[in-house]
């Protein structure tokens, strides 16, 4: 009777899950431990002469087999057709079960082939000489072609490269089964030595305790490093709590002057290095303070420019992307007749004077904007109620004015205006030139660095030749490796679950609170 119980009920939930679809993106059918999986039954059998098999009559005949498989068969089939939610919801269980069931299975695998040794490694794995992990690292490369040039740059000896082809799988949205059957986790996996899963991942296994995550410089590159992290964080996170895991930092421009040539790793850097270029060969004189800058403090001065720039760029959406009222605002409080500029005053107490706040509003009204001077009466502060051309318009307000851009574009505008002041007269190979802006200075030196030296932007790890990859990303005597660290653990796990996981309305909710923010933005 329990063998005719087992029987039916595997083939029945078997042939339900095949009729009705149910079963169409798991290819194996349904084992019997998959469909009893947390089921208890009691099967009660009434035999007017019951025949048993053996002297110890501890089993019934075939007979009973037959009897109870058929009737269950029957019965159960029209349970299903009468009642498909129910029978639904027990064939997507059993599907679970035979899922966690293939997981286990692959994950066994994995963890055997990596016990076999260096024979069953991934094919793509060029592997390093070193056998002591404490000294071995493994870089994990974007693409193929980035993939073959870091192999054939790279020190044997105790440099390991894993070239990783596409996106990786997102592992906060897939199924574990399916994680482990995609081939390049799978690679990984196995490179690593570890295992995986709860019960047959073993840290004590990773054979390299430098694990390198090298992608491009784009957009697609900080998605796969995303992808990477994503997987490294929610399966293996002991490899980042214990400072296994880094990010390369590839250069983004190689600059070639005369001769020389150097690499230059991201945008700030090469507006540094232009400012320090230019600003040796040219000489500025502010006809208002009539003193001459050059040479370093020149550049420092410049960096400040950009700075400025930068947040007065992220400020400006705030107000409505008008550039002419952020200068208006930002002239009123700290400009040369500025009142942080006359007097040393807090930024809080400004808006809690009413005649400091109507002098801002006269400033802004005359620069050709409707205002209305208004009063938070809960928080005693003043507010001006500004309108654009197009009628829309903006509460300009304490909290508007405490956004960190705008505290530091005003104390940067301060700043300049005290040991930078505009106009000027630039003098360069025996010219001279007159400049009524800052900003337009700053293009200025810019566009005579630009003269001066050969600049190429790298799109992808794979316009660099072996030679280049090893000098700028792979060598550790001139390398730059970020150690990935979790400090604050549930809000990490809440950012992953955002950006990565299923739910579209956080993620579209996290991007509109933070999209103002953005620094740099590869479209």
């Amino acid at each position: 009777h329990l063998s005719g119980f087992r029987g039916a009920i595997t083939r029945t939930i078997n042939n339900y899950a095949q009729s009705s679809g149910l079963s169409k993106d798991f290819k194996t059918a349904l084992s019997g431990d998959d469909v009893r999986e947390g089921l208890v039954a009691v099967i009660s059998v009434k035999l007017p002469q019951p025949q048993f098999e053996g002297q110890t009559k501890g089993k019934l005949n075939s007979d009973v087999k037959g009897a109870v498989e058929s009737f269950l068969n029957e019965k159960l089939g029209e349970f299903f057709e009468q009642n498909p939610v129910i029978a639904k919801k027990i064939v997507g269980k059993a599907v679970d079960a035979a899922r966690a069931r293939e997981a286990a299975r692959k994950a066994r695998e994995i963890v055997r082939k990596s016990a076999l040794g260096s024979s069953t490694l991934p094919g793509k794995l060029a592997d390093c000489q070193e056998k002591d992990p404490a000294l071995s690292e493994i870089y994990l490369v974007e693409g193929d072609s980035a993939g073959g040039s870091a192999k054939q740059g790279r020190d044997r000896k105790n440099q390991a490269v894993l070239p990783l082809k596409g996106k990786i799988l997102n592992v906060e949205k897939a199924r574990f089964d399916k994680m482990l059957g995609h081939g390049e986790i799978k690679a990984l996996i196995t490179a690593l030595g570890t295992g995986i899963g709860k019960e047959d991942f073993d840290v004590t296994k990773l054979r390299y305790h430098k694990i390198a995550i090298m992608t491009d410089a784009d957009v697609d590159g900080s998605h796969i490093r995303t992808l990477l992290l994503t997987f490294f964080y929610r399966q293996m996170p002991e490899l980042i709590e214990n400072g296994h895991i880094y990010i390369a930092q590839p250069p983004l421009y190689k600059v070639k002057r005369g001769r020389r040539e150097e690499y230059i790793k991201d945008e700030n850097s090469m507006l540094r290095y232009m400012m320090k270029q230019a600003t040796s060969e040219i000489e500025v004189k502010s006809t208002v303070n009539g003193k001459t800058y050059e040479g370093r403090e020149l550049s420092k001065l410049l960096e400040q420019v950009t700075q400025y720039g930068r947040f007065a760029n992220r400020f400006v959406r705030r107000l409505g992307n008008d550039p002419k009222l952020l200068e208006v605002l930002l002239d009123a409080f700290s400009g040369r007749d500025g009142i942080m500029t006359k007097q040393k005053i807090k930024l809080r107490q400004i808006f809690e004077s009413e005649e400091l706040i109507a002098q801002i509003e006269g400033k802004v009204a005359r620069a050709g904007y409707k205002t209305e001077l208004l009063n938070d009466e809960e928080h005693g502060l003043a507010e001006i109620e500004i309108t654009f051309p197009n009628n829309t318009s903006i509460l300009f307000d304490w909290n508007l004015a405490s956004y960190v851009e705008f505290l530091k574009a005003v104390e940067l505008k301060g700043s300049l205006e005290m040991e930078l002041p505009a106009p000027f007269v630039l003098g360069e190979n025996g010219k001279s030139e007159e400049i009524a802006t800052r900003e337009q200075l700053l293009d200025k030196v810019l566009a005579t660095a630009k003269k001066e030296i050969g600049i190429q932007r790298y799109k992808g790890l794979g316009e660099m030749n072996p030679e280049q990859l090893w000098e700028t990303t792979m060598d550790p005597e001139k390398r730059t490796l970020l150690q990935v660290r979790v400090e604050d653990a549930i809000e990490t796990d809440e950012i992953f679950t955002i950006l990565m996981g299923d739910q579209v309305e956080p993620r579209r909710k996290f991007i509109e609170d933070n999209a103002l923010d953005v620094k740099n933005l590869d479209v």
